[in-house]
Formats: structure tokens, sequence, C-alpha cells
């Protein structure tokens, strides 16, 4: 088979393929196994009928495109290695030639991965955060693990406070109409967690047992639900029930119950290691952010609208799979939330160009630099998974090859190592922040 590339426009160019015809005998034999198989000929069984008599009978030409079905994949994919190239979307083929004892001929215009002019990318300054842990840190975490192992208490009388967990009904509504999604029945709310558009939960602290009232709040302009974005409505609130926090005391007592540890102040170093550890890692993925960022504003790419499209639909995706863990779909989540896929889409567009912007950076620096993953270090990446999955490392591999996964594994710890040596290169800004 021969393949050649010919560029006609940026990342735009013609594939040329001439396959043996032996092939494509083959592929027409396959096809009439395929198709024989399927049809009735008076006096042969099904699916019995000699190729000499179906095709003076239907014409050697009724399996052409089978042929070209069963060949097409095969010899693109193949035509593809030869050259090289790396297409990004599906091609637009024009076949030429195919017949019976001849040579298939086509040509594919296919949109392939652009080119990137790099700029700077060794040397870089880049902020570092500071990695300390304060005694206001430790506080902080204290007091989140105090708060989350509080006891709820339901209160019998006085007035709802901020911090306070509330059972409530309401009916929301616009110009005295009713709208969709704004009304709820027993409905539990912590005010104070901003749950709500701003200002509704404000006006339910100091709300008594069994009070009803009338509140008036205004949707942001930026609200998700179009018909509510910037509108004046008004709530109907009962208030059913408050429950109240009650904190325990932070003591000896409370590190046992909570921890390994049998005082409080042991498990206060405990804390400040933990949250020192964290903070090295943020400080860390930080470094990586923002030296990334600059290798990427330094370079010079064409983004095709394609790449980005394929791109949303891979975090639509992921997203997608988060949300069947959690017992709920997309449908769901655009009814409860008042979106829409296309409107979640173009949210996540800026992202999904910044990521196809930042890989593309990244491979090319991968290849300037010829960052490769070695057997070893792909053997160890697969012990890791194996272990995480608790599956053998070699039913893993057989699976990943299987489904196509294996080389994007090692494309993923070739771009893992290239971040690596941007950082090791890269220096700290005079600004530290």
């Amino acid at each position: 088979m021969k393949a050649s590339w010919e560029k006609i426009e940026k990342n735009l160019g013609i594939l040329t393929v001439e396959v043996e015809q032996d092939k494509v005998n083959a592929a027409l034999d396959q096809a009439f196994k395929k198709v024989r198989s399927r049809i009735t000929v008076p006096g042969f069984r099904k699916g019995k009928v000699p190729r000499a008599i179906f095709e003076k009978r239907y014409g050697v030409e009724s399996l052409y495109q089978e042929a070209l079905d069963i060949l097409l994949p095969e010899v693109y994919v193949e035509a593809v290695r030869q050259t090289g190239i790396e297409p990004i979307d599906r091609p637009d083929i024009e076949v030429e030639q195919f017949g019976k004892n001849q040579e298939f001929k086509f040509k594919a215009k296919v949109q392939v991965k652009p080119e990137v002019e790099l700029g700077e990318y060794k040397g870089l300054e880049v902020p570092v955060q500071d990695a300390a842990v304060t005694a206001e840190d430790i506080e902080a975490e204290l007091k989140r693990l105090q708060e989350r192992h509080a006891e709820l208490v339901v209160i019998d009388e006085g007035a709802a406070q901020e911090g306070d967990i509330v059972v409530i009904d309401f009916e929301g509504f616009i110009d005295g109409q009713p709208f969709e999604g704004g009304k709820a029945e027993k409905y539990q709310l912590e005010l104070g967690s901003r749950a709500f558009i701003p200002g509704f939960e404000e006006q339910l602290v100091g709300m008594e047992l069994g009070d009803d009232k009338e509140i008036q709040v205004t949707f942001p302009e930026d609200y998700h639900a179009e018909a509510l974005k910037g509108k004046t409505a008004t709530f109907k609130v009962k208030l059913h029930d408050i429950k109240r926090k009650n904190l325990p005391a932070l003591d000896d007592e409370f590190a046992k119950d909570v921890s390994e540890f049998d005082t409080l102040e042991e498990f206060k170093q405990d804390i400040e290691k933990r949250l020192q550890e964290q903070k090295l890692q943020e400080r860390k993925r930080a470094k990586e952010a923002a030296v990334i960022q600059k290798a990427s504003e330094n370079a010079k790419v064409e983004i095709p609208e394609v790449m980005i499209e394929n791109e949303v639909n891979r975090m639509l995706n992921d997203f997608a799979n988060r949300l069947r863990m959690q017992g709920m779909n997309l449908n769901m989540y655009y009814q409860l939330s008042g979106q829409t896929e296309e409107m979640m889409k173009e949210q996540m567009k800026g992202d999904a160009e910044t990521r196809v912007r930042n890989n593309l950076v990244l491979e090319a620096i991968a290849a300037a630099e010829k960052i490769e993953v070695s057997e070893e270090e792909l053997d160890k990446e697969l012990e890791s998974l194996a272990k995480a999955y608790q599956k053998p490392v070699e039913e893993l591999r057989r699976m990943l090859e299987a489904n196509g996964s294996l080389d994007n594994l090692r494309e993923d710890l070739v771009l893992r190592k290239t971040v690596d040596f941007l950082v090791e290169h890269s220096k700290e800004s005079a600004d530290v922040a």
C-alpha cells in the first residue's frame, strides 16, 4: 500500500492512498461471504449460492459497498500510521477507483493537529505560594471538625439564627404568578450556607416556629435560568422546625472521639502535619498550573473548532459519569438546575479551549525536548494502577490494550514528565505569593 500526505492549508491536507488489488479481491471475498448468508436464490439453499451464479445474477458491483466498508477503515488507519499525521476529525473521503482485479485508490481530506510555534518555556518565573501552617489554620480545621460532629437539637421556642437548619415550605411568585422550580415543602436549609439566591436566607433569620413571612429577592443577572435573570420575586415562607447545632467541647475527649489520639494537643500536632502536607501539594499544583499557563501564553497556535467541541463533549461525558456515581443523570440535573445541554456546553467551552491549547503546547515541548516514557516507567504506572484497582498487572495491561487506552496512558505520562521538566527549569518569582 502507498500513502502520501500533502498539506493544503494550515491544519488541512490531502491523504492519497493506493491499495493493492489483492487486498481489494480479499475484501470482495469477505463481502460475498457476508452477503451470501442473507440471500436466497432459487435452486440453492439459503447461504449456499456459488460465487459465479451470484455475480451473474446480481453483478459483482453489488458487493462493492460491503467490501469498501470492510477495507476502508483498515487501510485508512494504516495510511495515517505510514504518513505520521494526527487526524482530529472524520475524514472527507473521495473514492477514485474501486473494482474487482483493480487497485483501490482514494483521497481523504483530513484535518490534523495544528502546528505549535513555541515561545519561551524554560527559565519561566512563577510565583510560589506560602506553605506555612498558621495557628489560625489549625483552629479553622478544628472548627470544621467540631461542626461536622455537632449534635442537631430541635428548638422548641425562640428565633432562627444564622447556622441553624430550618425546615420550611416556600413558594415563589413573579408579578403575582408562580414560576417553575420555585416551590417546595418541608425543605431543609442551613442559614448562612448561601445555598439560595442572595438575600433569601438572611431574611429567614429572626423567624419563629410557625411564622409565615413574605420576602423579596432579586435573581442575579447571571442566574442559570434565563427566564429568572434579574427578576424580582416574592416568596411566601412558612417555618416548621428549627434545628440548632450543639457543638462538642474542644478538649481531650473530643480528640479521643474523632481521632486516634488521647489528647487535644497531640491531635493538633497531627492536624498541623496534615495541613502542611496539603499546603505543599497545593503549592506544587499551583506552580505547575502557573508554568503551564506561561508556556502556553508564550506559544502561538490556532486551535480548530472541532478540537474544542470534542473536548467539550469529553468534559460533559465526565460530568455525566460523576452524576451517575451519585445516582443522578444529566436529564435530572438539567431539570433541577434549570440548565440545558447547550448552556452546559457553552459554560465548558472556555475551559475546553484552555485544556486543548495547554495539551498541544505540552506535546510540542515534549517533542522539542525528546521527552519519552520508558517501558520501565510504564510498568511502574501500571503496577500503581493495578494496586489501586485491585487487579493483576497483566490483566490490567490486557484490558487497556484491548480498548486502546494503553497508548493514552503513555501519552499522559509523557505530559506529566513534560510538566515536571517545565517546573524543574523554572525559577521562583521575586514577588513570591
